[in-house]
């Protein structure tokens, strides 16, 4: 009776300790790029080509003259301020 007694609790304390572990996970560090010097520049592209002059527009009708009317226009009223 003892010994089952003593080998029970062995048991327990032996899976309890198992599952009581935490998990370590290394985590890698990312890697940073790092730029080189710049190269030499480029060669210059060629030129566009030159885009053709548009039509002119047709010429407008001349207005009537004036006859000599006024016109008189006389703003609204100022409305009150609300309180």
């Amino acid at each position: 009776m003892n010994r089952s007694l003593l080998t029970v609790a062995l048991l327990a304390t032996l899976s309890l300790a198992a599952c009581e572990r935490p998990t370590v996970i290394n985590v890698p560090a990312t890697p940073v790029a790092v730029p080189g010097p710049a190269g030499p520049p480029g060669a210059t592209g060629d030129q566009g080509a030159t885009g053709s002059q548009g039509a002119s527009g047709a010429q407008g009708a001349t207005g009537k003259s004036g006859d000599a009317t006024t016109v008189v226009v006389i703003p609204p009223a100022a409305s009150a301020p609300a309180n």
